[in-house]
């Protein structure tokens, strides 16, 4: 079953879909797409057990993917430019992958379509470990995580995910539980067997990350024929976020250029 995803809608023109990476959301996501909407009408998205969308078990990218082909569907687009950064990239290589006629164009940010062996449980069981519902103010629960995740703006980024509830108490807004359960699946990545997306691709990898490396050009370039595959200098695996300037101009680029 697939999952209404919330969204937030910018612009006018072709159409391009933004999907965040895990823990992200639509509102991280929101002055990119603003610099984008001035030639297409940009749609970010909250995907499953994230933001404001709905909770479902499942976080494989078959059912990730389905989940924007169905809101394609939904809004009575047959296709759109995908954008995904890490979690958001492989479920847009999934789509593209599996149903090339719904993706105009693919952007890939600083993810490789291959299985990794790092693991973010970590992350995961310590936003777990924290009861937030009995905290006062963000800042204790800051506190309270900073012996188990010590990088400042690691954690910055992940309370952001933490929001009040209608009862007035702190609560997370992503599916810890769902994500514990399908931390596997969204590790790996199989593609169908056979898949090709010919369509025009771009790879942007971020000049400090490691997550797009060399040994994987050849696999990228197998699944995507056209990819191209940029770096931006300087920026770490939050591309978008440590350089938006750079990162708008590669995505515009890429979209005059397709």
């Amino acid at each position: 079953m697939t999952v209404d995803l919330a969204w937030r809608e910018a612009g006018d023109g072709p159409p391009l879909v933004i999907l965040h990476g895990l823990f992200g959301s639509a509102r991280n996501w929101k002055s990119i797409a603003d610099a984008l909407a001035a030639t297409h009408r940009v749609f970010a998205v909250d995907l499953r057990n994230h933001g404001e969308s709905g909770w479902a078990e499942g976080m494989g990218y078959d059912a990730l993917a389905a989940d924007v082909a169905a809101f394609l569907d939904a809004r009575g687009l047959g296709s759109a430019t995908l954008v995904g950064h890490s979690m958001g990239g492989k479920t847009a290589m999934m789509l593209a992958l599996g149903d090339p006629e719904r993706v105009d164009g693919l952007v890939v940010v600083d993810i490789a379509p291959v299985p990794y062996t790092e693991t973010l449980i970590g992350h995961i069981e310590a936003l777990l470990d924290m009861d937030v519902a009995h905290a006062r103010r963000r800042a204790e629960v800051d506190e309270d995580l900073e012996g188990l995740i010590p990088d400042p703006p690691t954690r910055t980024f992940l309370l952001q995910n933490l929001v009040t509830g209608e009862d007035g108490r702190l609560r997370w807004r992503v599916n810890l539980e769902a994500l514990r359960a399908g931390v596997n699946e969204l590790h790996d990545f199989r593609p169908p067997p056979g898949a090709v997306y010919d369509g025009p691709a771009r790879f942007v990898a971020g000049g400090t990350s490691d997550y797009i490396r060399t040994a994987h050009h050849d696999t990228i370039r197998t699944l995507f024929p056209r990819a191209e595959i940029v770096t931006i200098p300087g920026a770490g695996h939050r591309v978008h976020a440590e350089r938006p300037q750079a990162f708008v101009e590669a995505v515009q680029r890429f979209l005059a250029g397709s």
